[in-house]
């Protein structure tokens, strides 16, 4: 192993922080650069859509067509199959030779969310040692990316390849930081595919040290007023989750705060909550006048049949019930909203597809899934789709087998793989 790539690790912190949260992904990429006499280092993050890669650069003048903010430069790379989206799904280095040098690219990953890609030019073929340690330093790189997201937008923007409207703003923010979770007992990915006019979906989950919360929810309407009631009813969820509710209580206080504060009289949304046992697979599902969830078990899909509830703030002195599922490893449960039903998507057999997709990694599943949406109804949704899939692996106690912040034994090639 090359000794100056240790060293580039071991100053990578120091680098990081002596930067301003905008200069911390480049003085950590100069750091690795010269360790190992690069001709270039470039971190690329994934766009907000899931289909391209966005290279962020700072200069005064740039090429035409690139999106600009000052001197910050944003220029989109769309997903093609080729080695820069293998890297992504398959979670693993690829290496590339040319006239120009030997192309490293490797994914920068925390828990299977993929944030982004670390592009590496150097003049050499690497040895498999330091190919492993480029891969170790695009691990550390997806916590500097974390951490110092908090303190600017630069990211935010750079991930943005479509303008947001104040809908979309309010939106965004309900979701979770990671759309992605890998756990020992688990594995979690959800997506949201905006409509037009933005039709109030959200997804959320955390995760305890023994259990698993969960929702997707859906606002009636459209627009800012949609996505007002959302922003009732996930804040009021999460607060009273936070406080230890049972899932019964966290429907009884967020159609109550629905029903007290919506902008409009007779605002509602419905919902699926969910609260997994990870030390037992026992799932306590809750539907608030939701499309049901669909269980993937063995080859067969199921509609699962809960108790039936209105949706959140329509009657809201209505006591809610809740039901249960004990899942078997190798169990995936799906949960959507109806903008994967509705309209055109209904084009799409969503079952059959499901089990199409049951080798994928939730993350390329979900992503099959709002592509195959797009195809049938796109290019703009008359309504949100939003999707969350959850696998079950069971044995809580297991470790996940990790290579640089993913489960790779869960990765999937661009062939499907």
């Amino acid at each position: 192993m090359d000794p100056s790539v240790e060293v580039a690790l071991s100053g990578m912190l120091a680098a990081a922080e002596d930067a301003t949260p905008v200069n911390a992904v480049e003085a950590v990429t100069r750091e690795l650069g010269t360790a190992l006499h690069a001709s270039s280092v470039s971190f690329l993050i994934a766009d907000l859509s899931g289909r391209a890669l966005v290279r962020l650069a700072h200069a005064p003048l740039g090429p035409a067509g690139d999106r600009r903010d000052g001197g910050e430069v944003a220029t989109v790379l769309p997903f093609d199959g080729g080695p820069q989206e293998e890297a992504l799904r398959t979670q693993t280095v690829q290496v590339t030779g040319g006239d120009s040098g030997w192309t490293v690219l490797a994914p920068v990953t925390e828990r299977g969310e993929v944030i982004g890609l670390l592009e590496i030019v150097v003049p050499a073929e690497p040895a498999p040692r330091t190919l492993a340690e480029i891969a170790r330093t695009a691990h550390a790189l997806a916590f500097v990316v974390i951490a110092n997201r908090r303190h600017t937008d630069l990211f935010e923007w750079g991930q943005r390849t479509t303008p947001f409207s104040l809908s979309a703003e309010i939106q965004r923010r309900l979701l979770p930081s990671a759309f992605t979770c890998e756990g020992g007992s688990f594995t979690l990915s959800g997506w949201l595919e905006p409509s037009a006019s933005i039709g109030g979906d959200t997804f959320d989950y955390t995760m305890a040290r023994d259990t698993l919360h969960f929702s997707v929810t859906d606002a009636m309407g459209h627009g800012v007023t949609s996505a007002l009631i959302a922003t009732l009813g996930v804040g009021s969820l999460r607060n009273s989750r936070r406080a230890g509710h049972s899932l019964v209580e966290q429907a009884d206080r967020a159609g109550a705060a629905v029903a007290q504060h919506a902008p409009v009289r007779g605002a509602f949304l419905t919902a699926i909550l969910g609260r997994l046992d990870l030390t037992t697979g026992r799932c306590e599902l809750l539907n608030a006048g939701h499309v049901p969830p669909i269980l993937i078990r063995r080859g067969r899909h199921n509609e699962l049949g809960l108790p039936g509830n209105l949706g959140l703030g329509m009657f809201p002195d209505r006591k809610f019930s809740a039901g249960a599922v004990t899942l078997e490893p190798g169990d995936r449960l799906v949960v959507v909203t109806d903008g994967m039903h509705e309209r055109k998507a209904a084009a799409i057999d969503l079952p059959a597809r499901l089990l199409s997709l049951a080798g994928l990694h939730p993350r390329e599943a979900a992503r099959a899934l709002a592509d195959g949406v797009l195809a049938v109804a796109g290019p703009t949704l008359e309504d949100d789709a939003t999707l969350l899939i959850l696998d079950w692996h069971g044995n809580h106690e297991q470790q996940r087998r990790t290579h640089a912040g993913a489960d790779v034994s869960a990765a999937t090639s661009t062939d499907g793989r």
